[in-house]
């Protein structure tokens, strides 16, 4: 049984932890409000973009441009976005999971960004193409050379579809791990579902708008598409972040609370071994001194 000392030390032990799961919570809650707004704001823009392209996908020309059709190969690379650190719930569990769950094909390449990732990948030894280091906050600038190769090895025909699994950011409860398909393009949902998801596959081409493309089709693709790859991945990774910090706050969150329920609980204790202490005592003088008598 432990003594009244053995449970001073607990106590204090466990108040210090709580001292820095609330402050690990406050700072998380900060980060979160700004990768939220981050997030929120560049879905419209993400999603109208996809909107656009998944219909002139199926009005375009057959050939008029690679990222409208899969590549000749049959290989499948996937892009996994998690995070750098720790401590936030379930978040990389549930998405590798998801991974690990999915039926992505017979031979599969994996690019990471984010250190949890990375280091899973390899201690389930997949094939791991490229990792790269992504800060906190994340800047667009930063995001182009994964862009980039990952429409480089698309473009070498090696590959029949390039996918990207992160975490969907819906609220600061609810985070949906997702495997989304950037390459070639396809209908992407961010946030939550969208309303043209279900309808474009059925959508009559002679329905769609009349675009009028200057100075040709295949220059605006050229242009506009690699454009469309960066942003989406950008909005990606948006959602990633937020997901990261809203899971780390509320796991700060959960934490802080039970270290506040488990120094209740000890304190309780202690007061009935210093009471029962207390009583031994008086029963001791209260012996010897009727033995006295």
């Amino acid at each position: 049984m432990p003594s009244t000392r053995d449970i001073r030390r607990r106590i204090k032990s466990i108040k210090n932890t709580a001292q820095i799961t609330k402050a690990m919570q406050l700072v998380a809650a900060a980060k979160m409000k700004k990768a939220q707004d981050q997030a929120a704001n560049g879905r419209s823009y993400a999603e109208l973009m996809n909107k656009i392209l998944v219909a002139l996908k199926g009005s375009a020309e057959e050939g008029s441009h690679p990222y409208f059709a899969e590549g000749k190969g049959n290989r499948t690379l996937v892009l996994v976005i998690t995070s750098d650190k720790g401590l936030c719930g379930a978040l990389n569990t549930n998405l590798l999971r998801k991974l690990v769950n999915t039926d992505l094909g017979p031979e599969v390449d994996f690019v990471t960004i984010g250190r949890k990732g990375a280091s899973s990948l390899a201690r389930l030894k997949k094939s791991l193409k490229a990792d790269f280091p992504i800060k906190d906050p994340a800047a667009y600038s930063m995001i182009r050379p994964v862009g980039q190769f990952l429409q480089d090895q698309f473009l070498t025909g090696e590959y029949r579809k390039v996918l990207v699994a992160f975490n969907n950011f819906i609220n600061t409860v609810t985070l949906e791990p997702a495997i989304e398909q950037l390459l070639p393009v396809n209908p992407v949902t961010l946030g939550g579902k969208r309303d043209f998801e279900e309808t474009h596959t059925e959508v009559d081409p002679a329905s769609l708008p009349d675009y009028e493309f200057e100075p040709s089709a295949n220059e605006v693709f050229a242009a506009v598409l690699p454009q469309y790859v960066n942003g989406t991945l950008y909005q990606m990774v948006l959602e990633g972040r937020a997901s990261e910090h809203s899971s780390r706050m509320v796991a700060m969150k959960n934490a802080t609370d039970n270290a506040k329920q488990i120094i209740k609980d000890l304190t309780l204790e202690y007061n009935k071994l210093r009471q029962a202490a207390i009583t031994n005592e008086l029963l001791e003088i209260t012996t010897a001194k009727m033995a006295l008598e």
